[in-house]
């Protein structure tokens, strides 16, 4: 054995050795820098950048701005990143898609029923040899050697293999903390966005002159105008002609009929607003618009006169006055109504704006084409903005409509134009009519960094009021231009044309309003902004009258001026502006405009909307102030520096920088976020930069630093603002990674080339000899100089400075700084990891978790994780081990919840595992040339390469030892926290372990880099101990989920509990009572043996059989029962074609649903709401993934709906895969532990393990695959240990030949050869010994028995080829044919061929039940003298009722089964505590005796293979009572229980069982508590007559039958049941229904028809029986004797007057009791006898009284229940009844003297019932609620009125019945005496 063993071990320590150093070329060298610094050119939607005109100097925080939006992005990137690749899948072939797909071919009733469609297989007699064989398994006998033939079984297992086991079922934790999102790269802001075109735009009925439109959006909630104007127009060439004068050319981008505009809140209140000038004319607008109300088109040829006049008018106006505009109509179009819609909550925010608008709107599904009639005049007095919001609510038409066309913008739109007309990518060539962008003015604020220049002024001319100047100017215009100077050739072309015109223009006019001295203004005018603003720059205004007469422009003395700066500050806000009298001063444009006198005080320009990006900080105070001092510290500026309306001097200056910086963080949100990325550049430069102000060094850094810290717990704290699922800002995780670099003050250095100090005449940064003399922190000026002043030196020091400054101020920050910077510490690591890798030493040992709040703890602990993944590649990894080190050491030193530390620990192990060369770090090595330069101070650096396997035994590898900690301190620490994890009960912590674990192992198998299978079993020895662990943490895994798969419920399933392992899955049946508490989810125990099989797939296989061959017996079956639970939890769930077409069309109703509001993808509103807040959390997130989900294939929302057929078609080919492949890696470890038996001591127990767990496998759905392989390994251990296979296990072998059969009956061709070469191998191997053969020959027919009992389903064309298959076999075994075998198989064959023609008959009475139960019972009967067969089909039976809920039944087929069993046991030996056979039984039931049959003379137990079965045993007889005792109890029948038990528990006390005795007394304890809560309450069975007349039945012909239906089953249905089965048998017109249950006349019957009769019939018990049944259950128990009666009249009539009412009672008798195996039972004896009809009313009387009495005296009296039966005896609308049925029968004393004593009998029962009506009446009064009270006085009157009516009836006696008894006799004497006595009661009663 030792020489056996070394010579396994050598081969294994080689090569385990090898290959080292093609291993680190496999996982890459670690790099000397790992991260790479990449500019990354910024995206410009635009054909060229948006800037200032070049030239121009700027003002320094305009070119900070264009620096910072036209500067490529810089990117630190990871250069060595895993990659991942796609798994080519395959369609595993399952059976159960041939099952769905031939269940709905099957043929119908009508076709079984018929005789000439059966075919000659049903004959028992049928020659097997007619048919042609399966395809033989090839080499079935052929090999020299069992080594050969495992070694042909490993090769074929091994083909076709897929390599990425989690490629099938990877994580699906999207939560998953290593994961670092990377952010969305800073765009320009689109809200959703809508694209309108415009066709016929403006129509109206006449065309006579060319007419002007504007388009804006408003939203009518928010009292605001959202966009700015969109003008176009659709003249014809005709009508522009008219203007021709006017426009001296026509620029391209003036032609647009068609916008874009963005709507960020979108909401049911936005309307586009159209308004439509036209030329200025002489007339008010209503007399300008009649034309187009009174004249119509078709009227053309009556006004033709009319419409040349007023074309010629047109004309004239426009070639003089064709500059100049008029108001003339509007329309409005609420584009978000009806089908514009679709309605979309939102979460809601703690925000005031979102609190109120908790509904947000997807644009989608716009009409393709959208007409509104809705055109209206304009008034002049109503041209105001605030005019229009009160018209939307209600508007008047006109006559004209528009059509527009309105959809979401697709994804490209060629020939775009931006708002400041630069052409959008991409650009059209062709298409000459543009597409403008419109920009958005937001109703509420957006939160998105300015990224893009622009640089706009829109100015809002409001109103002119000149009612009291003494002129006579009424037409008025302003004209409006904007100039660099004074001169009249100062005016820029800056202003934006309108439609059909220049581009720009110098000068624009307000539209005229017609005789209008103080006109509302509503024009728009746009104007481009030069870069740099001086003090020149103003707006010129100047006011004209215009004469309609002639083209006459009257310049008014009114003039105004606006200038751009005030005290350096854009002039902005509305503004009221006097009105200057005289001409301009000189030099006007220096001076404000309120210096002049003015004479009107009515505000007249409004600059409302300003979208200024680099300028908007001048309108937020702090904002301004902040930059405006850092550019002073900057540049050469003079002092005293103006700031706003203050001048700040020198000495004040230091003291005004410090209060802006603190300051900054009181500025408003939107502000602080548009400019964020300025704010911080400015902030970490004034942090790096020594200031000198005044010759003194100004201390900023603690100050600046303090800002950023409140900046950024400014933006966390912020609910308008997105986080990632780690808790990071979004804007704050895009400027860490796009935007920061280092503070460039070499840019400063350079470019101003002096130095210097702040003085009274310059202000400038610190210079060149400043850095040369002494480099220094301004916080830490101790931080030595360098040793050389070149630049690169200069460089490095600039990057070390900054971040020694940040991580010092980090450090030394004190209260609520520090507190926020612990809070928010992944801002503060990641940046200084982003400050470049000239970092080399960092004492991070400063950084301490020393927070005591949970919250922050966690935030840190995550923080600090990534800090070092980080560093990991930027550091030595010794000194970042050790930091781990330390930092574990000091968590573990916390007094928190233990729960609590492992949670983080785990976290922060989970980010650093995750980094990508983990495994570089946590291999060991075999030489120390081959190992990598170790990241370890600790010994796993000093020991991790003399790592020798010979030193150590392999069951070491297995275990989480001291050694292996030190050797893989990561992976060490990792699988501590998960071992600790599992032992605990927070179900939080063990999922979080598992989940990390889990997520590692899918990252290593999905990398590229480690594909090759030497690599992945380095990896996977790597995690050897996580197997131990998985091993002892078995009890924790949850399967329940999957146990209804695992085994199907079976009444005698759990026969074998007591005492021994259960059949099918002995391992599976786990004590649910005994549960641990900490028990994991399902789902969580699929990880983690996810990572159990990734182990066993990839470890080297030898190591892997060497350590299975050292393993304790005990550790062994633990490993075995394992794999059970694999095979178990990862069966393929079955989808039939029905669930699946179900699922496609859930899916496509979703998709349908969804369709709309995804039309436009997710579009700018969805990039708008992630910035707001939403929880598109996916976006972005893929780049940095330690896995690519997207090049992964399996399920990842299982409960999503919108699944098209190919994703439904998809998951079902990954989840055969899945179950395909975890099957196989179960088999690879079996066929180990099967090989390496040899070596093992306990061979017996590993063999039949072995085989257990393979007979589970069988018994789940598998694949074709699988199937052929695991059939492989069953005949290889056949060969190899069949004898001992065959003696010891004859159990497990018996269930395998049920398997076999099983499989051998499959429609799959694959399947059914591999079971056929499977069983004739058994046969074969068996024949050896004559007694296992035997006993071989009696299981497979017992499983044939059962497997055509059980499965509804069998194919038995396809048993019988798998016959003539296994025939095959023998015939052509030359080997055997020399012995009986062949012959001996030839006659087990025909056996089993006709038990096979049975399940052709029961195919036909599917849908019968009753007919289908009597055809197992006659096949039941027939195995009377062969108990295991009987017992099957017993059990069959039992397995049929089940399923059809018919418990007792099913209780009763496994008592007779039970009592088969105690015949047997009793002629083997005789115990006194077993029952002495069946004869003990019969107190549950009379019909267990015909059990007794077994005698002697018929069975011998001797014989080999009789009764050999495991249910021949007392643990067998004990399983298959208690499975009895559970089955009445189901069925409500609690006393039989009682009975069972009775027999079950002398055997468990003779076995000191007294666990199972404490269970069967807390049974029974259960059953007698639910007799006494039920009572009358429980339901039985109800019982039909039912009779079968007509040749075409058959057998069944004039045959009589007792159903047991469940109770309350009414007659109808099962009429109706009956009636529709046989329909399909025979036809609706053979079939009739008798209605009635008088006696059928055969002579009357149509003898081509069917009949059936039914009738419902009464448990019928003599008085003397009823004596002894006196509860409910005993009336409903054992019954034999039914009765039904049938009224009749002697006329032949069923029914008549009472006098001549005659009843006929019918008493049947059953062959056997009931319960009993079936549900129906023949009749064998009728008797009949006639009542009277004063016996007939005797009788009815009684039972009235009899009801009134029971419903009075209950124990807990129900009141409805006594008011019913009370009705129907004293109510007066019924009261005939009983009073009738007295006036009829004792009016009179009868004439006939034999009538008398019936009388008298009557009489006395009427007396009976009127003193029980009078007791129920006073019970009612006890019972009812105050509310009756008239109810019973209407009662009890009633009562009395009847008791009157009845007592002379009552009263009066028959003389003769009570005349004196002359000469009594002595004898008698007694008897006279007690006769006499009763009669003097009743006379008293």
């Amino acid at each position: 054995m030792a020489s056996l063993q070394n010579t396994l071990l050598k081969p294994l320590f080689l090569r385990l050795r090898s290959g080292d150093a093609e291993l680190m070329q496999e996982l890459g060298e670690f790099p000397d820098d790992d991260l790479g610094v990449e500019l990354m050119e910024r995206e410009c939607r635009t054909l060229r950048p948006s800037v200032p005109e070049e030239g121009v100097e700027l003002d320094p925080h305009v070119r900070d701005c264009v620096q910072s939006y036209t500067q490529p992005w810089l990117v630190v990137s990871r250069r060595s990143i895993p990659r991942h690749h796609f798994l080519s899948l395959l369609r595993a072939e399952f059976e159960i898609f041939r099952l769905n797909i031939q269940k709905e071919k099957s043929p119908s009733l009508a076709e079984l029923c018929d005789d000439t469609a059966r075919t000659t297989l049903t004959s028992s007699d049928f020659n097997l040899r007619a048919l042609q064989p399966d395809r033989r398994v090839e080499n079935l006998l052929r090999f020299s050697s069992p080594e050969e033939l495992d070694r042909f079984n490993l090769e074929a297992r091994s083909s076709n293999r897929y390599g990425e086991l989690f490629g099938l079922y990877p994580p699906t934790d999207e939560d998953a903390v290593a994961i670092r999102p990377i952010p969305d790269c800073p765009k320009e802001h689109f809200g959703q966005r809508i694209l309108v075109k415009c066709f016929s735009f403006y129509r109206f009925d006449i065309e006579i002159e060319p007419l002007f439109a504007t388009m804006a959006l408003y939203d009518l909630k928010e009292k605001k105008k959202i966009s700015e104007n969109f003008h176009f127009d659709i003249n014809t060439d005709q009508m522009k002609g008219f203007l021709r004068a006017h426009t001296p050319h026509t620029d391209a981008s003036t032609l647009a009929r068609s916008a874009i505009f963005s709507i960020s809140y979108p909401s049911p209140d936005i309307y586009l607003v159209i308004k439509i000038e036209k030329v200025l004319q002489q007339g008010e607008i209503g007399d300008c618009a009649e034309p187009y109300m009174v004249l119509k088109e078709s009227d053309a040829a009556k006004n033709r006169e009319k419409l040349e006049k007023l074309k010629n008018q047109a004309e004239g106006f426009c070639q003089r006055l064709g500059r100049y505009r008029m108001p003339f109509a509007f329309a409005t179009v609420n584009i978000m109504s009806k089908g514009t819609m679709e309605k979309k909550g939102l979460p809601r925010r703690n925000s005031d704006r979102f609190s109120m608008m908790e509904d947000n709107y997807i644009l989608s599904g716009f009409k393709p084409a959208l007409t509104v009639y809705c055109v209206c005049r304009q008034e002049g007095e109503r041209l105001s903005d605030e005019d229009l919001f009160k018209f939307l609510a209600d508007i008047k038409r006109s006559s004209g409509y528009l059509k527009l066309e309105v959809s979401p913008v697709p994804e490209t739109v060629p020939g775009c134009l931006s708002p400041e007309l630069i052409p959008v990518k991409p650009v059209s060539e062709k298409n000459p009519r543009p597409v403008k962008e419109v920009l958005e003015f937001p109703s509420s604020e957006v939160y998105v960094p300015h990224n893009i220049y622009r640089n706009l002024l829109y100015v809002y001319p409001l109103r002119l009021n000149l009612t009291n100047r003494l002129t006579s100017a009424r037409n008025i215009t302003v004209k409006i231009q904007f100039m660099s100077g004074e001169d009249p050739s100062c005016a820029m072309p800056v202003i934006f044309g309108k439609s059909s015109g220049p581009e720009f223009l110098r000068e624009v006019y307000t539209p005229v309003t017609y005789h209008n001295r103080s006109p509302d203004f509503y024009d728009e005018i746009k104007i481009c902004l030069p870069a740099r603003l001086t003090e020149k720059h103003h707006l010129l205004l100047t006011f004209y009258h215009i004469s309609c007469h002639v083209s006459v422009m009257t310049s008014l003395p009114s003039l105004q001026w606006l200038p751009m700066l005030n005290n350096d500050r854009l002039q902005t806000g509305q503004q009221c502006l006097p009105i200057i009298l005289d001409k301009l001063p000189v030099n006007y444009s220096l001076h404000s405009p309120e210096v002049q006198s003015t004479i009107s005080h009515l505000p007249f320009l409004d600059t409302n909307h300003i979208i200024l990006e680099p300028f908007i900080y001048v309108s937020f105070g702090h904002l301004e102030r902040f930059f405006t001092l850092c550019h002073a510290l900057e540049g050469k500026t003079m002092f005293p520096i103006r700031v706003g309306d203050e001048k700040i001097s020198e000495n004040m200056f230091e003291h005004e920088l410090k209060l802006s910086i603190i300051s900054l963080s009181s500025s408003g949100l939107e502000p602080l976020v548009l400019f964020l990325h300025q704010v911080l550049d400015k902030l970490f430069r004034l942090i790096m930069q020594p200031m000198v102000i005044a010759g003194q060094t100004a201390n900023l850094a603690q100050i600046a630093f303090e800002s950023v810290v409140s900046v950024v717990n400014s933006l966390h704290n912020s609910q308008e603002l997105a986080k990632d699922h780690q808790g990071r800002n979004c804007l704050l995780a895009t400027y860490l990674y796009f935007v920061f670099r280092l503070p460039d003050t070499q840019h400063e250095i350079h470019t101003t080339g002096t130095v210097g100090t702040l003085t009274r005449a310059t202000a400038t940064t610190v210079g060149f000899m400043l850095l040369q003399s002494r480099i220094r922190s301004s916080s830490n000026p101790d931080i030595p100089a360098p040793q050389s002043p070149d630049d690169t030196e200069v460089t490095n020091i600039l990057g070390k400075l900054f971040h020694e400054e940040l991580a010092l101020q980090m450090v030394v920050s004190t209260g609520v700084c520090r507190e926020y910077v612990y809070k928010y510490a992944w801002f503060f690591f990641e940046l200084l990891v982003s400050c470049k890798p000239a970092l080399a030493v960092l004492e991070v040992s400063h950084i301490r978790c020393i927070v005591d709040e949970l919250e922050q703890a966690e935030k840190v602990n995550i923080s600090l994780a990534f800090f070092l993944y980080d560093l990991m590649s930027l550091m030595d990894r010794g000194f970042v081990f050790q930091l781990v080190k330390n930092y574990c050491n000091q968590m573990a030193a916390k007094s928190v919840n233990i729960s609590t530390l492992i949670s983080m620990r785990l976290e922060f192990l989970r980010v650093l595992c995750s980094h990508e060369h983990y495994l570089n770090l946590s291999l060991f090595f075999s030489s120390p040339a081959s190992a990598p330069a170790s990241p370890s101070l600790s010994t796993s650096s000093q020991n991790s390469s003399s790592c020798s396997f010979q030193d150590n035994k392999i069951a070491a590898m297995f275990d989480l030892s001291q050694d292996f900690k030190q050797r893989h301190y990561l992976t060490g620490l990792l699988l501590t926290e998960l071992s600790t994890a599992l032992d605990m009960e927070s179900e939080g912590v063990q999922q979080k372990a598992i989940s990390a674990t889990y997520s590692l192992l899918c990252a290593h198998d999905l990398d590229q880099r480690c594909s090759r299978p030497e690599v992945k079993a380095k990896i996977a020895a790597l995690y050897l101990p996580l197997v131990g662990i998985i091993i002892d943490s078995i009890n924790y895994l949850d399967f329940t989920g999957t146990l209804d798969l695992i085994v199907a419920f079976s009444p005698w399933a759990k026969v074998l509990d007591y005492g021994s392992l259960v059949v099918h899955d002995s391992s599976l049946k786990r004590d649910h009572a005994g549960k641990t508490t900490n028990m994991l989810t399902a789902e969580t125990s699929r990880n983690l043996l996810m990572c159990f099989l990734w182990i066993i797939k990839n470890a080297d296989q030898n190591l892997v059989q060497r350590w299975t061959v050292d393993m304790p017996s005990s550790q062994l079956n633990r490993l075995l029962e394992l794999l059970t639970i694999c095979i178990s939890c990862f069966e393929y769930r079955v989808k039939t074609l029905q669930s699946l077409t179900q699922a496609l069309q859930k899916s496509q109703q979703a998709k349908a649903r969804l369709e709309e509001a995804l039309l436009g993808g997710i579009g700018a509103r969805g990039q708008m709401m992630k910035r707001v807040g939403g929880n598109d959390r996916t976006l972005g997130q893929r780049e940095n993934l330690r896995w690519r989900k997207d090049l992964t294939q399996w399920r990842q929302t299982n409960d999503r709906q919108d699944k098209s057929k190919a994703e439904l078609d998809q998951e079902a080919i990954i989840s055969g895969n899945l179950a395909t492949e975890t099957n196989l890696i179960v088999l690879d470890l079996l066929e180990m532990i099967v090989q390496a038996v040899p070596l093992a001591d306990c061979k017996d127990n590993v063999v039949g393990g072995v085989l257990r767990v393979l007979l589970h496998s069988l018994t789940c759905n598998q694949s074709s695959t699988f199937l052929s392989h695991c059939f492989s390994t069953l005949r290889a251990l056949i060969v190899k240990f069949g004898e001992l296979l065959f003696e010891e296990e004859a159990e497990q072998c018996a269930d395998l030949c049920q398997k076999v059969l099983h499989y051998c009956s499959s429609c799959v061709d694959g399947n059914r050869s591999q079971a056929c070469a499977t069983l004739y191998l058994i046969m074969r191997y068996s024949y050896s010994s004559a007694s296992n053969f035997s006993r071989v020959k009696m299981q497979v027919t017992m499983s044939l028995a059962s497997l055509v009992g059980k499965s509804s389903d069998i194919h038995e064309e396809h048993l019988r080829r798998s016959f003539r298959t296994i025939l095959a076999y023998a015939e052509e075994d030359t080997e055997m044919q020399s012995t009986q075998l062949p012959s001996q198989v030839d006659e087990l064959l025909r056996n089993l061929n006709s038990i096979l023609s049975d399940t052709v008959k029961m195919k036909e009475f599917q849908k019968d039940p009753e007919m289908l139960m009597d055809l197992m019972y006659r096949i039941a009967k027939g195995y009377q003298t062969s108990p295991d067969l009987r017992l099957t089909w017993l059990q069959n039976m039992a397995e049929k009722h089940s399923s059809r809920k018919c418990f007792t039944e099913s209780a009763m087929c496994l008592v007779h089964a039970a009592a088969l069993v105690a015949e047997y046991l009793s002629m083997l030996e005789d115990h006194k505590y077993l029952p002495v056979g069946s004869v003990t039984f019969q107190n549950i039931s009379p019909n267990v005796l015909e059990e007794s049959a077994v005698s002697d003379d018929i069975l011998s137990p001797d014989e080999d293979g009789v009764c050999s079965g495991r249910y021949f045993t007392e643990n067998g007889l004990v399983g298959l009572l208690e499975q009895a005792a559970e089955l009445f109890s189901n069925g409500g029948l609690y006393e039989a229980v009682n009975e069972v038990y009775k027999v079950i528990v002398p055997i468990l006390e003779a076995h000191r069982d007294f666990r199972k005795l404490t269970s069967t007394h807390d049974k029974l304890q259960r059953a007698f508590e639910n007799i006494i809560q039920k009572g009358h309450k429980r339901m039985f069975g109800t019982y039909f007559r039912v009779g079968f007349y007509g040749s075409k039945f058959g057998d069944l012909d004039e045959q009589e039958f007792i159903y047991k239906e469940p109770g309350i089953t009414h007659l109808p249905e099962i009429s109706h049941r009956l009636e529709n089965f046989y329909s399909q048998c025979f036809g609706d017109e053979v079939l009739e229904m008798i209605k009635d249950s008088t006696p059928v006349d055969r002579k009357k019957l149509n003898p081509n028809k069917v009949y059936i009769q039914i009738t419902f019939v009464e448990p019928f018990f003599d008085d003397y029986e009823m004596k002894d049944r006196l509860t409910n259950f005993e009336k409903n128990f054992n019954l034999r004797r039914f009765m039904y009666t049938t009224p009749f009249t002697k006329s032949g009539r069923p029914r008549g007057e009472l006098n001549e009412q005659y009843k006929r009672k019918t008493i049947l008798t059953t062959m056997h009791a009931f319960p009993y195996i079936k549900t129906r039972i023949n009749v064998i004896q009728k008797e009949e006898f006639d009542l009277t009809p004063i016996e007939v009313a005797i009788e009815d009387m009684q039972k009235k009284t009899r009801e009134l009495a029971e419903a009075t005296h209950r124990e807990k009296p129900d009141a409805v229940m006594l008011q019913m039966v009370l009705q129907g005896s004293v109510t007066a609308t019924v009261n005939q009844g009983p009073l009738e049925v007295a006036q009829v029968f004792l009016n009179e004393i009868p004439a006939d003297p034999k009538l008398f004593r019936h009388h008298n009998k009557l009489r006395l029962c009427f007396k009976e019932f009127i003193l029980r009506c009078g007791e129920a009446v006073e019970k009612n009064k006890q019972l009812i609620t105050p509310d009756q009270k008239e109810y019973q006085q209407e009662m009890k009157k009633n009562y009395n009125k009847l008791r009157e009516n009845l007592r002379p009836m009552l009263e009066r006696k028959i003389p003769e019945l009570y005349k004196p008894i002359i000469k009594p006799r002595i004898e008698n004497r007694d008897s006279f005496k007690r006769h006499s006595l009763r009669r003097t009661q009743d006379e008293n009663s």
